[in-house]
């Protein structure tokens, strides 16, 4: 709960990097979220299937929930992108029917680059980016003596 409340808190920053965790969290609880008020819809005493405006009333909460996920939900694919290495306006690969979600997916499956890039340093240190330089050194394993 506490990585998709975090999405939530970030929801304007386009300018930063996120982990696979904080992305993959974000998506199950909206995957959850949005089967649990799907389900609600079926199985709520007012579907009768008689009354149109009951049924309409019960979409009216899962439409509102998609609507409040959008502005989130492309910040952190944005920031999953930069994660990787990748420009945010890699996004719109998206709006390629079929193809351009399965590359955009593949991407947020990516491994982080490991030290800093452009978008800042890398969350899984934790906001530590000295240690960038500690443990991602292109140096010589076996120096000469």
């Amino acid at each position: 709960m506490y990585w998709y409340l975090m999405v939530l808190d970030k929801c304007t920053q386009f300018d930063a990097r996120s982990r696979r965790k904080e992305f993959w969290i974000f998506e199950l609880f909206n995957i959850l979220i949005i089967l649990a008020l799907f389900v609600a819809r079926f199985i709520s005493p007012w579907n009768t299937g008689h009354n149109e405006y009951g049924e309409a009333a019960l979409f009216i909460p899962l439409a509102l929930y998609i609507l409040a996920i959008i502005i989130p939900g492309l910040a952190v694919t944005v920031r999953r992108l930069h994660d990787t290495g990748k420009s945010g306006w890699m996004i719109l690969l998206c709006l390629i029917p079929i193809v351009g979600g399965i590359i955009v997916l593949v991407f947020t499956v990516l491994d982080s680059d490991p030290g800093p890039n452009q978008y800042g340093p890398n969350p899984k240190l934790g906001g530590f980016p000295h240690l960038d330089s500690e443990m991602y050194e292109t140096t010589n394993p076996n120096p000469p003596l």
